[in-house]
């Protein structure tokens, strides 16, 4: 039914996600005040102006997509951002913490390391807090901000599944679990240079600040919440055993629910609540605690997802649908890593991942099963499943809606007071000139 559908849509149905994508960018930019009250009604314009026709022209196709799309993917993403959220929130690291360089790009190193291991999420949720505290007294705080949702929300995923969604869908489709150390010669090209570009321009601001930096006596790093670090375990626990387990699948409106993604969301559930019954209001007020980052991501990515589901819909269609002269360029490693990189810079890289995967696979292994021709690309054309999967791990961070933790970081960040760069600010004024350089020297040294 997908396939069909995405082949029949054509590239107009994209236009109310252009739409609400330019209303993330613009309206915080021109128009601050009114975006901070009405975002809501903002993505509920866009959601109706794609909901509308289209149910009204596909009736139960339609129905059946929007129903998929938020059991399937929507309510178990807001599950798990709210849970790494919420038990991230509980874990207060205390101590000095002074946001020298030095201090900063070992928070940040640090980050990218535990983002394979935690994912990219959880890692930015436990460590964004204590980093900002670190630099509340700073007068240059953004590019702190920016460096850490390159590194740690998105580069630093690439080492295992549970570092980022992609390779999670990569490891259920056969890829083996480790051979995700693959990327690893790509990861180091990309943030080991990125780590030292961070700590020549936080030191060469650093010293302009130096007057205000505060005189403290030294602490010794401690943590309070430490049981949330257990509840941490579990929730990755939880996400690992989703992806092992084979329960079979129940029938939820017509849509097939796998029951271990439904066991999986429970256990979040459980352990979110009880991280909040457990966790010291002292431990929440220290770490500035407040709903509202989640409610603006759950209610953003609420429009996002329901805008999105035609362009996902023709991107799946593949050669059948309005974008197949996007989806013929795939033929050279370089042409799969720039694709999926660039498609996942603003949809979904999950999909856009597996799109790319099933094009390789028909490409250079066809007519076999799925597991006999994954097993295949990789011994013998595994230099395209790296591409695929440094383009939707690396690219998440060229735009805000790169990646899920993105969008989060910056929201808790503002909310802590930095005043953090529009979407196309963060563009212009980052990505482009910082992120495609190094994509350009990994293509040359990786992919050409």
């Amino acid at each position: 039914m997908e396939s069909h559908l995405g082949e029949s849509l054509s590239v107009w149905w994209v236009l109310p996600f252009v739409g609400i994508l330019l209303s993330i960018a613009l309206f915080p930019l021109v128009a601050p005040r009114f975006w901070h009250h009405n975002f809501p009604k903002v993505a509920l314009f866009w959601s109706f102006a794609l909901a509308v026709p289209f149910v009204w022209l596909y009736r139960g196709a339609a129905l059946h997509e929007i129903a998929h799309i938020f059991l399937v993917d929507y309510i178990p993403f807001v599950i798990l951002l709210w849970a790494l959220y919420t038990v991230a929130s509980g874990i207060l690291l205390t101590g000095t913490l002074n946001g020298s360089p030095r201090q900063n790009t070992l928070i940040l190193a640090a980050g990218t390391l535990l983002a394979s291991f935690i994912g990219t999420t959880g890692a930015s949720m436990v460590l964004i807090r204590p980093l900002l505290r670190a630099i509340s007294w700073r007068w240059y705080k953004a590019h702190i901000v920016v460096f850490f949702i390159f590194l740690v929300s998105n580069v630093g995923g690439a080492l295992t599944p549970l570092g980022d969604p992609p390779l999670f869908l990569g490891f259920l489709h056969h890829v083996p679990f480790f051979w995700t150390l693959n990327l690893a010669p790509a990861m180091l090209s990309i943030s080991v240079p990125l780590l030292i570009v961070f700590y020549l321009i936080d030191r060469r601001l650093y010293r302009r600040e130096q007057s205000a930096s505060p005189h403290t006596v030294a602490a010794a790093i401690g943590i309070r919440g430490v049981h949330n670090l257990f509840c941490l375990a579990g929730i990755v626990g939880a996400v690992l055993m989703s992806g092992v387990l084979k329960l079979g699948s129940v029938q939820v409106m017509g849509i097939e629910m796998r029951l271990e993604g439904v066991l999986r969301d429970t256990l979040l559930v459980v352990i979110g609540l009880i991280s909040l019954r457990t966790t010291s209001p002292g431990v929440h007020k220290d770490n500035q605690f407040s709903w509202f980052p989640m409610k603006e991501v759950s209610i953003l990515f609420a429009g996002i997802f329901m805008t999105i589901i035609p362009a996902l819909a023709i991107l799946r269609a593949g050669e059948h649908g309005a974008l197949r002269p996007l989806i013929d360029l795939a033929d050279q490693p370089v042409d799969y890593f720039w694709l999926t990189g660039g498609l996942s810079s603003f949809l979904d890289n999950a999909p856009t991942y597996l799109t790319f995967f099933n094009t390789a696979i028909g490409a250079l292994a066809p007519g076999l099963p799925e597991a006999e021709a994954v097993q295949r690309l990789i011994q013998v054309h595994g230099h395209y499943l790296v591409a695929i999967s440094c383009g939707a791990v690396f690219m998440g961070a060229n735009t805000y809606i790169g990646n899920a933790p993105n969008f989060m970081v910056k929201s808790i960040a503002e909310e802590s007071g930095v005043q953090m760069p529009s979407f196309f600010g963060y563009m212009f004024k980052y990505s482009i000139p910082v992120l495609i350089p190094l994509f350009l020297i990994v293509t040359f040294i990786f992919f050409r």
